[in-house]
């Protein structure tokens, strides 16, 4: 068993982190493996959808603290390793929302600092009932700050940065009332609830989703009137093909679409 897992289902890719015993810390070892795991999916025209969960207890409880301290014994103070870590980290997370499929994070027991950044960067997030969210650094000195940046772009200013300069843990109502995450379900069922949301993204027109995806985070830190106009580019380049053409007719003939992706 490696420390990231791949099983391809139903055109739905899942990966599961699996380093239990660190509570799926987010490692040197955890982020290249993401990160080349992502390399692959981006290149796999056979996946339209993928799941991200942790094995054992938690999702994924941040970086690997024992790890970093070990940086730090440095001539630099670990100067050097630290600024290399949270550009690798930032990568993982950039690779993520640049994905052309749309990822859902799997989410139990805990999601805590660049654990929670990570179910704040999947495109979608799925949680059992009973989950905590944290941002928790201040309560050891260090602020997260790269957390943040996910985490200030899914919920209201006031919630984020309550939860960062308090250092507390919300549950999954509150995680699901600020937009944190999509739903919470019980734990018996959240294998099923997040599958049956990938395989409903990838029954989608897969290139369609890919344009749409693109779209959504190109759009959506510009002025009103410049989405507007950069989106109804790609509506224009979407409405041109023979799939789309396709799925119009399929729809007003009330019949299946024959797609050719």
């Amino acid at each position: 068993m490696g420390i990231l897992e791949r099983c391809d289902t139903n055109a739905v890719a899942h990966l599961t982190m699996n380093a239990p015993e660190r509570l799926n810390a987010l490692s040197d070892e955890m982020l290249a493996a993401l990160k080349a795991a992502l390399a692959e999916l981006r290149e796999d025209r056979s996946v339209r959808a993928v799941i991200l969960s942790g094995a054992g207890k938690a999702f994924c409880a941040g970086h690997d603290l024992k790890q970093m301290q070990q940086g730090r014994q440095a001539d630099d103070g670990g100067k050097a390793y630290f600024k290399d870590l949270f550009e690798r980290c930032a990568e993982v997370m950039l690779a993520i929302q640049s994905l052309p499929q749309p990822v859902i994070a799997q989410v139990h027991g805990i999601a805590t600092a660049a654990g929670c950044q990570l179910v704040a960067t999947c495109d979608m997030a799925v949680a059992a009932e009973g989950t905590r969210f944290g941002v928790n650094g201040v309560n050891i000195g260090l602020f997260c700050s790269t957390p943040m940046v996910a985490l200030s772009r899914n919920v209201p200013r006031k919630q984020a940065f309550e939860m960062l300069t308090t250092g507390a843990f919300i549950d999954t109502g509150r995680a699901e009332a600020m937009g944190l995450i999509n739903r919470a379900v019980p734990h018996d069922a959240l294998q099923a609830e997040t599958r049956a949301l990938a395989e409903t993204v990838a029954g989608k027109l897969g290139a369609a989703v890919k344009i749409g995806k693109e779209a959504f985070y190109a759009q959506i830190t510009r002025p009103t009137a410049e989405a507007y106009a950069y989106t109804a580019e790609v509506m224009v380049e979407n409405m041109l093909w023979r799939d789309t053409e396709e799925g119009i007719a399929a729809f007003l003939e009330k019949r299946a679409p024959n797609w050719s992706q």
